[in-house]
């Protein structure tokens, strides 16, 4: 199976349980114009490279130097969201839950993930994970080395995340 169908499985966890057993992975991509069409909706709609302006990740959420640029913001009827983001060696993000979960997709750089009472999990370049809902964790750059990483979230009541306590130095050491 390609990345694509890959990311295309993992995403659909993120679907409503009803939603999934209609799921279906094609064995070609379809057209969007055309996929849009058969679907009655209108047209394509781009969302250019840096026509949002990046932002830097607040300290109440991260600890170190992390950049978040918005991909795209969820548009009705989906709630999924997602986002570039960059941190540097040694920054992560608070400890942190997701009602729908999560999927990070590393791209760039070497970075770490936990979940509360597990092992930091390396995290590199195509790696895809999946973080389940309600599952406490936090990730982000190794302690030498930057990371980047695609963030997918859906919200529930418009909220895609709760913050909690930031991880401290202890935690973050391997």
């Amino acid at each position: 199976m390609t990345r694509i169908g890959i990311l295309a499985v993992t995403m659909s966890l993120l679907l409503p349980e009803g939603a999934r057993a209609n799921t279906a992975v094609p064995a070609q991509a379809a057209s969007p114009l055309s996929a849009a069409a058969a679907q009655g909706q209108g047209g394509l709609r781009i969302s250019r490279a840096g026509a949002q302006p990046s932002a830097r990740g607040p300290a109440d959420q991260f600890t170190g130097s992390v950049r978040v640029d918005m991909l795209f913001q969820a548009t009705a009827p989906s709630r999924m969201s997602g986002g570039n983001v960059t941190f540097e060696p040694g920054a992560r993000s608070n400890w942190h839950t997701h009602p729908v979960g999560q999927i990070l997709v590393v791209t760039t750089g070497v970075g770490w993930v936990q979940r509360e009472g597990g092992p930091v999990e390396e995290m590199r370049p195509g790696d895809v994970i999946w973080i389940p809902p309600g599952l406490k964790h936090w990730h982000g750059a190794a302690a030498t080395t930057g990371v980047t990483h695609i963030a997918l979230t859906k919200a529930v009541n418009s909220q895609a995340v709760t913050w909690l306590e930031p991880v401290s130095d202890e935690q973050y050491r391997r």
